[in-house]
């Protein structure tokens, strides 16, 4: 009965996934696209900066499969962009953005919605800012419910009875509210990290990042 169980779980999660991109208004070929863009691009980090100094010894750098990986070994930060946790979601949100102005037919009111979507935003980033932590050693870590819940209840409220409204203003409550709070407003403090490679929207945060999204679209 477990084994049956493990085997049945990732199904449903890839299912759940495929109707939270469905209710955005993808077809079949283009979240089978962006599931795997997603998963392929959580392991791509692209370097932005460096913190001078900011690495400490005492830590090494693991990889999503907690292997030790012989790199970073000088004595600065690496800050780098993951493109499965920013560049991914940020992409889906700009083309939800254009389909929105784009169709008047299933959006009479876009700006409406774009506003409700730019008001969650900005409180899932206040929220997920206050309940984020920086964990030396790791990086920037958040609750795993606490963002999706909130874009949840952003993307029913904001959208104001509008059924087709609220799956788009979810998704870009939860995936930019989570990255914007949990590490944009946390610049400041990846230098207190002292882990030898930082990954904005890697890591921990990725799976913050797009299981706020999903669940909030999926749910909406």
């Amino acid at each position: 009965m477990i084994i049956l169980l493990l085997l049945f779980l990732p199904l449903l999660f890839l299912g759940m996934i495929g109707g939270a991109f469905r209710s955005l208004g993808f077809s079949g070929w283009e979240i089978l696209f962006l599931i795997i863009a997603s998963v392929i691009g959580s392991f791509i980090n692209i370097p932005v900066t460096q913190i001078a100094g900011g690495r400490n010894r005492e830590y090494q750098f693991r990889d999503r499969f907690g292997r030790i990986a012989a790199m970073h070994d000088g004595p600065d930060t690496a800050v780098a962009v993951n493109v499965g946790g920013v560049l991914i979601p940020l992409f889906v949100t700009l083309y939800l953005v254009y389909y929105i102005l784009s169709s008047p037919v299933f959006f009479p009111q876009p700006l409406a919605v774009i506003m409700g979507g730019g008001a969650g935003i900005l409180l899932v980033a206040g929220i997920t800012h206050a309940v984020a932590k920086v964990v030396p050693g790791l990086g920037i870590t958040t609750p795993i419910f606490i963002p999706p819940l909130c874009a949840l209840l952003c993307g029913i409220l904001f959208s104001f009875g509008d059924p087709l409204a609220a799956p788009p203003i979810a998704f870009a409550s939860g995936t930019m509210g989570t990255l914007i709070g949990a590490d944009l407003l946390n610049w400041r403090h990846l230098g207190k990290i002292g882990a030898p490679l930082v990954s904005i929207g890697g890591a921990g945060t990725f799976d913050g990042i797009f299981l706020s999204g999903i669940l909030a679209a999926f749910l909406a």
